[in-house]
């Protein structure tokens, strides 16, 4: 709290713009980190647990004070307003402390993927141009080998003695003033995974984690104050930072944070002992889980939601986890560039292998090469809206240019809306294949592939045949990898071929071990097109 003065915060209001569209209004001077620390304790909750983790609970006012010693730690380092400090921190309370502590001193906060190597974080030390970076000591062998070339003015590790942040922040004052903002200032970073080119710096502001929660969060998802949140994908991910950071901080939840590696095994854990009424996965991760057989319905009896994000859901996958548990997994989508899920199912309204409908506040086309809007049932690139949306790319003003039209973000996605306005996911533009000169969803065809009772896991890629002609090819990860052989290849081409379209079926099936993947879970097509992966 200010000074520990009782103040009280501007409400921010819901309007209705020009188009119908509802739109946040925000108070003349908005930092959000107060609505998310200090408002708290004037709702009275304080007592409250926040966070929990598989040592420590901390409650709101625990937070808070976190929080206001961070920011207060960074101030005496000398970091000041509009200054960025990265962040390569593990899931843990210190995490959300420094993220939120910064933001209300007026740092920019830039959580980095924690899984990047040295010359990426020696790419982003360059490029950001940062006065500080703070990092976990699991993370100090790649990180210590980039910052060989550039060093910031202030470099610490989260935990330890002397200059680690946490030690300095113990001795730093719990009380923080915060720093006069507006909605539309920038307010943090979020680093793309570069997977097609070096990582891009995506600036947001303050305003937009508000829709983010409001939209999608309160909205869309129906989380409540009640709710025990858990989520597989990191804090440093936009998924993971909106279901297990802005989200639950925003409406007084509990969420609980597990710095270790997620696998069936830690995950099956966290249920048994917080017993999460909100989880959120990628499709990859639910497999994972459901064919280690880890969780019994007794494991999840509080469960009321289940999300999935970065990769469309297989009917199949939603069908297995259903019977498990009894709740649908509600899907969504969402970007850096949008900081958050975009269009998503609702629990009381989910159709089999769509996304579901535009969250509120978000305008959404479907386009084709040349920018005009395309009839239903037919794809295209799915151009996006709302206040949530970044503000730019750091320092490049061309990929800007490109990637933000007239107020609409390119998302790089390929989508077909359906005639009850349903948005159905095809794949990243350049994922998806020509056959016969038809576009075909590889969506489509794994989805069929993990039908199949041997399929634990399908990957579709085009590749030329003997003629030059495009045609599907399967790369596929079998429950039992001794099954591999020439007879259950054909066995799955034929079984594809009676449920697909003739011209959709795949021509090959390549079987693997495991499936090249982002650390978000996102299967990387383009590494099995370009034949890295045999």
């Amino acid at each position: 709290m200010t000074e520990g003065k009782v103040r009280s915060l501007a409400a921010v209001t819901m309007e209705v713009d020009g188009e119908g569209m509802p739109r946040l209004r925000f108070p003349d001077s908005f930092n959000v980190a107060e609505y998310f620390t200090d408002r708290h304790l004037l709702e009275g909750r304080g007592s409250k647990v926040a966070i929990r983790t598989l040592d420590r609970d901390v409650t709101y006012a625990e937070f808070v004070e976190g929080a206001n010693r961070f920011g207060n730690a960074l101030k005496g380092l000398g970091v000041g307003r509009g200054e960025r400090v990265l962040m390569v921190v593990k899931d843990c309370p210190e995490f959300l402390y420094l993220f939120w502590g910064a933001i209300k001193s007026g740092v920019v906060p830039v959580p980095l993927n924690a899984l990047l190597r040295a010359k990426d974080y020696e790419f982003i030390l360059h490029d950001s141009a940062c006065a500080g970076l703070v990092y976990s000591p699991e993370y100090a062998s790649e990180i210590e080998t980039a910052l060989a070339s550039l060093r910031p003015q202030a470099v610490l590790r989260m935990t330890g003695s002397g200059q680690a942040l946490d030690a300095l922040a113990r001795e730093a004052s719990p009380l923080l003033e915060t720093v006069p903002a507006h909605a539309g200032d920038d307010c943090y970073w979020l680093y793309t995974s570069g997977t097609t080119g070096r990582p891009k710096g995506v600036v947001h502001a303050h305003g937009d984690i508000v829709a983010t929660c409001l939209n999608y969060t309160v909205d869309t998802l129906g989380a409540r104050e009640d709710d025990v949140i858990f989520s597989v994908p990191r804090l440093y991910f936009a998924f993971g930072m909106g279901i297990a950071n802005t989200g639950p901080l925003w409406l007084g939840a509990t969420v609980v944070l597990d710095d270790r590696r997620p696998s069936p095994q830690t995950v099956a854990e966290v249920f048994r002992r917080f017993h999460p009424t909100i989880f959120a996965a990628v499709p990859t991760f639910y497999l994972m889980m459901l064919a280690a057989e880890l969780l019994a319905k007794a494991d999840v009896i509080g469960l009321r939601r289940s999300i999935s994000g970065g990769e469309a859901t297989p009917p199949e996958l939603q069908r297995r986890w259903l019977e498990l548990t009894g709740v649908p997994i509600t899907e969504g989508i969402g970007s850096t560039e949008a900081a958050h899920i975009y269009i998503a199912s609702r629990i009381d309204d989910i159709r089999s292998g769509a996304t579901g409908k535009p969250v509120r506040g978000y305008r959404v086309r479907i386009v084709d090469d040349a920018g005009r809007d395309v009839p239903d049932d037919k794809p295209g690139r799915l151009l996006l809206k709302g206040q949530s949306v970044m503000k730019r790319y750091w320092n490049d003003p061309e990929k800007t240019a490109a990637a933000l039209v007239d107020g609409w973000l390119d998302t790089g996605d390929t989508y077909r809306r359906d005639g009850d306005g349903y948005y159905f996911y095809c794949g990243r533009s350049d994922d998806m294949l020509k056959v016969g000169g038809r576009w075909v969803s590889p969506f489509e065809i794994e989805s069929t592939l993990l039908e199949h009772p041997s399929v634990l896991e399908a990957a579709v890629v085009g590749r030329p045949d003997d003629a030059g002609l495009v045609k599907a090819e399967a790369w596929v990860v079998l429950r039992n990898p001794a099954d591999a052989s020439d007879q259950a290849g054909e066995e799955i081409r034929a079984f594809c071929k009676n449920k697909l379209a003739p011209y959709k079926y795949p021509r090959w099936v390549v079987f693997v071990d495991e499936l090249p993947k982002t650390a978000t879970g996102k299967i990387q097509r383009f590494r099995l097109r370009a034949g890295e992966w045999a």
